[in-house]
C-alpha cells in the first residue's frame, strides 16, 4: 500500500501498513529531506484561510526559534506506549544513524509535548515520535516535528512524500546501521526528556497557589505516554492524586485512547468512588486533555479552554491574541471581546493554531479535540500542562470544578455541544460538498436566522443567538463530521438533525 505522509506525519494499522520495512524507508526519506537546503525555514506564513474574527492589526513577524539557530546534524527520537513503539523508534534511530545524523533517544515511552519540547530544547534540527495518538491500539504512526518544538511544516511535511516516491523510483533502499555500533560510535544516545520539560513546566505552572490549597484528584492516563507525569511534577506540593490506566498496556484496554466521555467509565468510577474531587485525562501521547468534576460529568475541552482564557487574563494579569479552531466553542468569541482580545479562527488541526504562535503574541490556542497551548509554551497541544493548569485554577478559585464549570456557563453560556462523525462509503469532495452546503443554506434553523455562512473549513451556520453548525468532511477518511453548538438542549437537537439531513442529502 502507498505511503501517504500527512500534515501530522503518519500513522497505519501494525504489520499491514505500519511495518519495520515501510518505517525504514519513510525514516530515509525524513533523513533525506532534513539533510536537504530547504529543510531549516523556521516559520511559515499564517495560513492563508487563517483570519483574523476582528478587524484589529495583523500578525507580527516573531522568530520562531529565539534566534537560535539548530544543529543539522541532531534528531531527536521518542515513542509511546503502544505496541512495539520501542522498538520502531530504536529502528528509525539506526537509520538516521546510518545517515550521519546524532541521535537522542528516549530512554523510556514519553509524552508527545515532551518530545517536541526537547527538540527546542537540545537545539535539534528535527524530531520524530511513534505514535498513533487517540487512534485505536491497531495502529501505530509517526509523527515529524520541527525545530520550533511543534509539528513540522506543511511544505516540510511534503518534501518528506517526495523524497518517499523518488527513493521508490531509484530503488534506492534505506540506509542501515547497526544499533550497537551507533551507540558506541556516539550516534545514537538515550536521554530522558523529562527533566529539561519539568523545569520549562515550572515556570508556566505556579505550584506555590497549588501547594497553599492542595487537591485531592484523580489522573487517568488512560494507558498512554502520560502516565506518571502529572503525580511526578507535582510531588512535595501536598496533593493527593491516585492515577489509574497508569501501567503499560498497548492494547489500551481495548478502547481508542481519546479523552471523550464514552471512553472515561473507570475515571467516573474512581471519582464516584471517592479517589478524588475530580479527574484530569491525557491521551495516548498526552498531547491532549479532558477532565471530569466531582459528579462524574465530562468537562471537554471547550470549558477548559474557556476556564483557562479567563484565568490567565482575570487572575494572572496576562494578554495576547487568542486562537481557536473553526469547530471549538464560541464561549472563547464572547471572552476574548469581552477582554478587547484579538480573535483568529483556524482550519481545524493544531498546525493552524501553531502558526499564529509563532508569528505573533498569543495568548492560548486550543481546539475541540484538547489539543490546547498558551502563552510561553511550545506551539502544541500539551495534555500535562494542561491539566496542571486546571489544578492551578481549581486551587487558586478555592472552588469545585462544578462551581466553576457553572459559574462560567452563567457567564459566557449557556453552550451546549455535540458532534457527530457519519461514516460514507467513499470519501467525499470537499470543494464540491462546500459549494452544495452554501448554495443549500437555510433561512433559519430552530427557529433561529442563519445570520454568517462560513467556508473556513467545511461550511459553518452561524445562528441569530450565537448557535452554530458546523459540516466538514474529513481529510483522511471518509467521513463526514457535523458539529453542533446551541444555547438550548432544544437547539442542539434542531441543529443535529438539520446537520445530518441536509449532509445526507449532500452525499
Amino acid at each position: 500500500m502507498p505511503i501517504h505522509f500527512g500534515t501530522d506525519g503518519w500513522r497505519a494499522v501494525i504489520s499491514d501498513s505500519f511495518t519495520f520495512d515501510n518505517l525504514r524507508i519513510v525514516t530515509q526519506a525524513i533523513a533525506d529531506a532534513v539533510a536537504s537546503d530547504h529543510w531549516d525555514k523556521q516559520s511559515g506564513p499564517v495560513d492563508k484561510q487563517s483570519s483574523p474574527v476582528d478587524k484589529q492589526s495583523g500578525p507580527a513577524d516573531k522568530s520562531a526559534n529565539g534566534g537560535q539557530v539548530p544543529d543539522k546534524n541532531k534528531i531527536i527520537v521518542g515513542y509511546d506506549t503502544r505496541f512495539l513503539s520501542d522498538r520502531f523508534a530504536g529502528e528509525v534511530a539506526r537509520v538516521l544513524a546510518a545517515n550521519g545524523f546524532s541521535v537522542l533517544l528516549a530512554q523510556s515511552d514519553s509524552p508527545t509535548p515532551a518530545i517536541s519540547f526537547a527538540v527546542k530544547h537540545n537545539n535539534a534540527i528535527a524530531g520524530v515520535m511513534i505514535t498513533a495518538s487517540h487512534n485505536a491500539p491497531r495502529y501505530n504512526g509517526l509523527k515529524l516535528k520541527g525545530a520550533f518544538g511543534g509539528s513540522a511544516l506543511p511544505e516540510q511535511c511534503r518534501r518528506v512524500e517526495v523524497y518517499i516516491n523518488d527513493n521508490e523510483e531509484q530503488a534506492r533502499g534505506p540506509n542501515l546501521m547497526d544499533f550497537r555500533k551507533a551507540r558506541d560510535a556516539g550516534l545514537i544516545q538515550k536521554f530522558n526528556p523529562l527533566p529539561a520539560y519539568f523545569e520549562h513546566l515550572h515556570k508556566l505552572i505556579n505550584t506555590e497557589i497549588i501547594a497553599d490549597n492542595p487537591q485531592r484528584f484523580v489522573v487517568d492516563a488512560m494507558y498512554g505516554s502520560g502516565r506518571g507525569v502529572i503525580k511526578s511534577f507535582l510531588q512535595g506540593t501536598g496533593c493527593e492524586i491516585a492515577e489509574i490506566r497508569g501501567e503499560m498496556n498497548p492494547g489500551f484496554g481495548g478502547v481508542h485512547p481519546e479523552p471523550i466521555a464514552k471512553y472515561l467509565g473507570p475515571l467516573a468510577s474512581a471519582v464516584s468512588s471517592g479517589m478524588g474531587n475530580f479527574g484530569v485525562v491525557t491521551d495516548g501521547d498526552a498531547d491532549r486533555i479532558g477532565a471530569m468534576d466531582e459528579r462524574g460529568n465530562f468537562v471537554d475541552p471547550h470549558k477548559i479552554m474557556a476556564l483557562s482564557l479567563k484565568y490567565l487574563v482575570e487572575k494572572r494579569g496576562m494578554t495576547g491574541a487568542v486562537v481557536r479552531t473553526v469547530s471549538t466553542t464560541r464561549m472563547i468569541d464572547r471572552l476574548a471581546k469581552r477582554y478587547g482580545l484579538k480573535l483568529y479562527e483556524t482550519p481545524v488541526g493544531f498546525n493552524h493554531i501553531a502558526d499564529y504562535m509563532m508569528k505573533e503574541d498569543v495568548l492560548i490556542g486550543g481546539e475541540e479535540s484538547g489539543g490546547i497551548s498558551f502563552k510561553g509554551h511550545i506551539p502544541e497541544g500539551d495534555g500535562p500542562i494542561m491539566g496542571l493548569l486546571l489544578v492551578e485554577m481549581v486551587a487558586a478559585s478555592k472552588k469545585s470544578l462544578v462551581e466553576m464549570v457553572d459559574d462560567l456557563l452563567a457567564d459566557v453560556g449557556p453552550a451546549l455541544y455535540e458532534r457527530v462523525d457519519l461514516r460514507l462509503s467513499r470519501p467525499v469532495a470537499k470543494a464540491e460538498m462546500t459549494e452544495f452546503l452554501t448554495k443549500k443554506a437555510p433561512a433559519e434553523i430552530g427557529g433561529q436566522k442563519v445570520l454568517e455562512i462560513g467556508q473556513r473549513d467545511g461550511v459553518k451556520y452561524i445562528m441569530a443567538d450565537d448557535s452554530w453548525l458546523l459540516i466538514r468532511p474529513s481529510g483522511t477518511e471518509p467521513v463526514l463530521r457535523v458539529y453542533a453548538e446551541g444555547r438550548t438542549a432544544e437547539m442542539v437537537k434542531a441543529l443535529m438533525a438539520y446537520g445530518k439531513t441536509v449532509a445526507e442529502s449532500a452525499v
